[in-house]
C-alpha cells in the first residue's frame, strides 16, 4: 500500500504555496483591520511565508536550512499585539486564499485550516511579549500532516 502523499505533495509543492501566500497577502495588504499589523511588511516576507509552509506541510527544510528555523519565526511575532479581531479576519483572509489559491479539495482545505487555527493561535501568544523577549527553545519547525500535528 502507497503512503498517503505530504501536505505538501497533496497541495502542489512550491508553486502552490507560492500562489497561496501571493493570493493571501494581496487580500491582508487591501484589509483596513490587518494593513496596519502588517506596517512593516516587505515583499520577502510572502516568500519567506511560503518556504515556511512548505517545510510544516512537509516538503524541503529550507527555512530551518536559511532563514533561522521555528525561532526565527516566532521572535517575528514579538510585539505585534495581534487581538482576536486580528486572528479571526486573517483566517478568514486565509480560507479565502486556500479556496482560491490551492486544490478544490474539501480535505486538504480542512488540514489546511486546521494548522492555521493551531498556529495563528501561537502567534497570537506570543504577539503579547515584547520585542527583545527571549522565547527558549520552541523546538523543531513542526510538521502537519493530513491528520493534524505529526509527533
Amino acid at each position: 500500500m502507497d503512503a498517503e502523499p505530504t501536505l505538501y505533495d497533496a497541495l502542489g509543492g512550491m508553486p502552490a504555496l507560492r500562489r497561496l501566500s501571493d493570493v493571501f497577502y494581496e487580500r491582508v495588504l487591501a484589509d483596513e483591520l490587518l494593513a496596519p499589523v502588517f506596517a512593516n511588511f516587505n515583499q520577502r516576507h510572502v516568500e519567506h511565508v511560503a518556504v515556511w509552509l512548505a517545510e510544516v506541510f512537509g516538503g524541503p527544510e529550507q527555512f530551518t536550512a536559511s532563514l533561522g528555523g521555528h525561532r526565527s519565526l516566532l521572535h517575528s511575532h514579538l510585539g505585534l499585539g495581534i487581538r482576536d479581531e486580528h486572528r479571526r479576519r486573517w483566517l478568514d483572509l486565509m480560507s479565502a486564499a486556500v479556496g482560491e489559491a490551492l486544490p478544490d479539495s474539501p480535505d486538504l482545505h480542512a488540514s489546511v485550516m486546521s494548522y492555521f487555527e493551531w498556529g495563528t493561535a501561537i502567534a497570537q501568544e506570543v504577539s503579547q511579549d515584547p520585542v527583545g523577549t527571549d522565547l527558549g527553545e520552541p523546538g523543531p519547525t513542526p510538521r502537519w500532516g493530513h491528520q493534524g500535528l505529526a509527533t
